[in-house]
């Protein structure tokens, strides 16, 4: 770790151990410092104290700014760090990350980071619990909606595009935050898809795929990490100290702070770790500098730093001086990230009353974009893009057709969901002749529309009943040219704590959707399919009963005006699917680069090789019906076979692929040409390919580029577990299959040999 800042160290020389303690301590804003009838409330009187270093939560600048000159007035005048979850946007929301990655546009993802710190930190925040970058193959797990998917390269490059967003050049510059990686590490990963449940993860796998997006954001000066609720191969993270101290810290030089995530130092404790004492001295001697709202720390360590720690039942022994010395280096922690965030030059960071960028023009143009970017053309037969002369008389059939609520997503903590642009709204805006009906409801039964609506309004019942809802949805549409189904989940089936069993559109809706759209094609109606959704979904037989099918997500406040903009042909669909969608529920945990098995699918079902005997032979048993990287154009893109500049390397070469890619259709359009890499021989078992880089090409109709992907030996390297349980970075010589092409499933391969 880099020298402590003199300013720190001066400042520290001055702190008595509790204050040090209480720069230790993150807490809710809750109502504020003070009652309405002008009372303090007890965080106001903890922070009058000192006793408190950072706060989360607060709702508006006026809040902030009464918090931090409570602090100011303290003996020392330590400025408070504000965060938030600034998740997918802040007032103005984006699409969720799982559709902004999708986009595979990094440009994009940084600029709505940007947007999104603009706003929050005009409102006085100064750390976004945010990128989250949890890779994600179970899509079971509810926080998918908040993940960059299942790749960790491409969850590696997202990491990136958020911090250089959030941070910018200097994070203490004015409209920037301090990014805080979340969850470290190994949270996506969770038994079952159930959220706070156990990962078992291969120390391979551990340190090739998930730990990856973690160095990535290092790497790019994130600010902060938080550790995730799991126990990771049975030690829970937040008392995970071989990977905190010794990988994070120790390994990879992360020199910012660690943050507990909400009560989870507390529930050590019921994952077996030991009482509060046992089980604050553990995350703290692990190095989690944070203790957010449970207050363990400055319950009990003012006394163990006295006297330390012995407790045998769970093989604790911490003297005195070693809790000590975890508590100043700690308190280095955080007040050098007050420093590097020039709080003590400027406590509010630029913000100031009346100068919040909520929704600003430009803000709502960006949103928009974005949401057009996002949604991946899964089929076409040519009936999109659809002008609004075209289009003629349009029903929207769906719950969510003319919803505001559910089109921001899950987290948005922020937002504002009368702000959003309905789907009906944007279409009309859009010039074309837009008429609602729900069809059926969002869900059922009633006890499910109660979970969902913990957040209120996410699900309202209809007061008709199923029959006269479908009933007015077909009738409307029968006097239509064009029906657009809005089918999906709302957006609390998504985000934490929401884990599902089955992965798939709601049943009435199937029902609704499968009775109306046959009939309507057989009327000569164009049937277009708009999924909704936080997740992969098992869309079965759904795409194939309409002429069209976008899956869209849920893409922010402008949503319903990014889609229309989309489906009119004024966007291109240019988004790849950041997570593979299955054929069906039972097929999760599935990503593009599953290892074979001794006995692989032979692409058809055969009795004792890997299949579901259940499964239609079309559907690879691992991979999904629409793989990573997966999406259609307005156009038609021919790829050529990589042809490599020399296929037989030695020592410290470069590799360099060439793929030729003409735009065959009559629209120009942009093309994702993905390269992958498969070692077929090696020290252990290795993955079916892997990931390492993409282009995007954007060609007129009729033209033709090339997309040049360079690899050196560390890009065919893997992380080798050693009898010792260490893990050390190997490369073998020998062959390697060089793979391009427009998605995951769907390439073309060169042989490469490369000799030591």
């Amino acid at each position: 770790m880099e020298a402590v800042p003199a300013p720190v160290a001066a400042l520290m020389a001055r702190m008595t151990l509790r204050e040090k303690i209480g720069q230790l301590m993150l807490y809710p804003a809750g109502e504020g410092p003070a009652t309405g009838a002008g009372r303090p409330t007890a965080l106001g009187e903890q922070v009058a104290a000192g006793a408190v270093g950072s706060i989360f939560g607060t709702k508006s600048f006026e809040t902030v700014e009464r918090f931090q000159r409570l602090a100011l007035s303290t003996r020392l005048s330590i400025p408070l760090l504000f965060a938030e979850d600034v998740i997918h946007g802040h007032r103005t929301l984006f699409p969720l990350p799982i559709g902004l990655a999708s986009t595979w546009d990094m440009d994009l993802v940084e600029a709505c980071s940007a947007a999104a710190a603009a706003e929050a930190a005009a409102e006085g925040i100064h750390q976004a619990y945010a990128p989250m970058i949890d890779l994600c193959r179970d899509a079971r797990w509810g926080r998918v909606a908040e993940s960059p998917g299942e790749d960790p390269w491409l969850a590696s490059r997202y990491a990136e595009a958020v911090v250089r967003g959030f941070q910018g050049e200097d994070p203490a510059a004015p409209g920037r935050l301090s990014a805080c990686l979340k969850h470290f590490v190994g949270y996506g990963a969770a038994v079952g898809g159930r959220d706070y449940d156990a990962a078992e993860i291969a120390l391979h796998t551990l340190h090739d795929d998930f730990l990856a997006p973690f160095a990535a954001g290092v790497a790019a000066g994130a600010q902060g990490i938080m550790a995730g609720f799991h126990a990771l191969n049975g030690m829970p993270m937040h008392a995970h100290r071989a990977l905190i101290e010794g990988w994070l810290r120790g390994e990879v030089g992360f020199e910012g702070v660690v943050v507990s995530d909400y009560t989870a130092i507390a529930e050590l404790s019921p994952h077996g770790l030991g009482n509060q004492r046992a089980r604050a001295v553990q995350a703290l001697l692990a190095g989690v500098d944070l203790d957010m709202t449970d207050g363990d720390y400055a319950a009990v360590l003012p006394a163990l730093a006295e006297r330390g720690l012995e407790d045998p039942e769970c093989g604790l022994s911490a003297p005195a001086e070693a809790i000590r010395a975890a508590i100043d280096a700690a308190c280095a922690r955080v007040l050098t990230v007050k420093h590097r965030l020039g709080l003590f030059e400027d406590p509010f960071k630029g913000a100031r009353p009346g100068v919040q960028a909520a929704l600003l023009p430009e803000t709502r143009a960006l949103a928009r974009r974005a949401a057009a970017a996002c949604a991946v053309l899964l089929e076409n037969d040519g009936t999109l893009p659809l002008a609004p002369e075209q289009a003629g008389k349009v029903a929207l059939i769906g719950p969510l057709g003319d919803d505001r609520t559910n089109m921001i997503g899950t987290w948005a903590v922020a937002g504002v969901p009368e702000a959003a642009i309905s789907l009906r709204e944007g279409l009309a805006a859009a010039g074309y002749d837009v008429a609602c009906a729900e069809g059926c409801r969002l869900d059922q039964p009633d006890w499910i529309i109660d979970r969902l609506n913990f957040v209120p309004g996410t699900a309202t019942l209809p007061t008709d009943d199923e029959a006269t809802l479908a009933a007015r949805a077909m009738a409307l549409a029968e006097g239509a040219d064009t029906a657009i189904f809005v089918l999906g989940e709302a957006k609390e089936h998504t985000g934490e704590c929401a884990s599902r069993l089955s992965i798939t559109v709601p049943a009435a809706q199937v029902a609704l959707f499968s009775t109306m759209a046959p009939t309507l094609r057989r009327a000569g109606k164009r049937v277009i399919l708009l999924v909704l959704a936080g997740r992969p979904l098992a869309l079965g037989d759904l795409p194939s009963m309409a002429d069209a099918t976008l899956y869209a997500w849920f893409a922010g406040t402008e949503m319903g005006s990014g889609i229309a903009e989309l489906i009119a042909g004024r966007a291109e669909p240019a988004a790849r699917l950041a997570m593979s969608l299955p054929a069906h529920p039972g097929q999760v945990p599935i990503h593009h680069g599953a290892a074979e098995t001794g006995r692989p699918w032979p692409g058809k079902w055969q009795k004792f090789t890997t299949n579901y005997i259940d499964l239609d032979d079309a559907q690879h048993p691992a991979r999904g019906r629409y793989p990573f990287g997966y999406g259609l154009s307005w156009t038609r893109f021919d790829v050529s076979p990589p042809r490599l500049d020399s296929d037989q390397l030695a020592g410290e070469a470069e590799a360099v692929a060439r793929v030729t890619v003409t735009n065959a259709g009559d629209r120009p359009g942009t093309a994702v040409v993905q390269a992958y890499v498969h070692d077929p021989v090696a020290r252990i078992q290795r993955p079916a390919q892997r990931l390492v880089g993409y282009r995007r090409l954007f060609l007129a109709p009729g033209t033709v580029g090339e997309a040049a992907f360079r690899l050196t030996r560390a890009d065919l390297s893997y992380s080798l577990p050693q009898p010792d349980g260490s893990v050390s970075r190997v490369w073998d010589p020998g062959s390697f299959e060089i793979r391009t092409g427009l998605n995951a499933r769907d390439t073309r391969s060169a042989t490469l040999y490369w000799s030591a």
